[in-house]
């Protein structure tokens, strides 16, 4: 693979094309944008380029690019969170050892921390102390999507570089190059925040989105008892209601806006509460009784 298969971002590509075309390579970077949008396809590519042995990179023939798509680099190390929850101490601690070790096959070494976001604050430390005296042939890449929640020192001592949403017909064009069924509505890609990696979940869940679109739908034709009873999908989808109550306000935003239902114009601010109450822990079924007894009030 190569930047030309990926979609989206040029402007991203061009900078590091040049980095490399120019042999400029910096020792940090920061990759920043939704999930899904391609942040570690890009840093991967880019770490293929930066080890490659040819004056062509990715020449994809030298024992580097050889090495790298089959997954066994020794100058490449990728590190993400444990159980998808948290990057620990003890994963930086082994990075900064293999850090310290000259390269093996190439003339650097590439590390990329995954949803970097997620590491400790005692991890994000200990990163810190090898951000700010790397060793020359070292290369660190993060990507995040909330760069918000990493420390001020880190982001400072990294090339920061902002991936923008792809294009829903963009999107689509992809998927279908790649002989995947998916049949996402207006409402689901706009969720999608220009995401092939989220369009790929929501259509794996896609029930679950219309089950939401026909709740929002049953408010205005039947009374509350009815409603709790047809909205089984938000009370039984605990670890993905964020994403659920995120596509009602694009619902109902879009209720507003082009079937002009004025009474639904308190409902993005109900559904925002709600995410709040959820978030810090409120009792959940409560939560969601809650969210659908006052949109049924609001509208009705």
């Amino acid at each position: 693979m190569s930047f030309d298969k990926l979609i989206g971002n040029e402007k991203i590509k061009q900078i590091l094309l040049t980095s490399i075309k120019k042999e400029n390579i910096l020792h940090s970077y920061m990759f920043i944008g939704e999930d899904g949008i391609g942040k570690n396809l890009f840093a991967k590519e880019f770490a293929k380029m930066i080890l490659c042995s040819s004056e062509n990179k990715p020449c994809e023939e030298c024992k580097s690019c050889i090495q790298f798509n089959a997954q066994n680099h020794p100058d490449f190390m990728q590190i993400e969170p444990e159980d998808s929850k948290t990057i620990k101490i003890d994963q930086i601690r082994y990075m900064q050892e293999k850090i310290s070790e000259k390269p093996i096959t190439s003339i650097k070494k590439v590390y990329l921390i995954s949803q970097s976001e997620n590491m400790t604050r005692e991890a994000a430390n200990s990163l810190l102390k090898t951000l700010e005296e790397p060793p020359e042939y070292a290369v660190i890449i993060l990507t995040t999507s909330n760069e918000n929640k990493l420390l001020t020192t880190i982001k400072s001592r990294c090339m920061k570089l902002y991936f923008e949403p792809i294009e829903e017909e963009q999107i689509l064009q992809y998927l279908e190059k790649k002989g995947l069924n998916v049949e996402l509505t207006e409402n689901m890609l706009k969720l999608c925040r220009g995401s092939i990696g989220k369009a790929l979940k929501i259509n794996e869940n896609k029930g679950q989105y219309e089950q939401v679109e026909n709740i929002i739908q049953l408010i205005e034709k039947t009374d509350i008892t009815q409603i709790w009873k047809n909205a089984n999908v938000l009370y039984q989808a605990k670890e993905d209601i964020i994403n659920l109550l995120d596509y009602m306000e694009i619902v109902i935003y879009n209720i507003i806006t082009k079937q002009k239902k004025y009474c639904y114009i308190n409902g993005i601010s109900i559904i925002e509460n709600t995410k709040k109450r959820i978030l810090a822990n409120a009792n959940y079924d409560m939560s969601i009784d809650n969210l659908l007894l006052k949109l049924w009030e609001e509208i009705n």
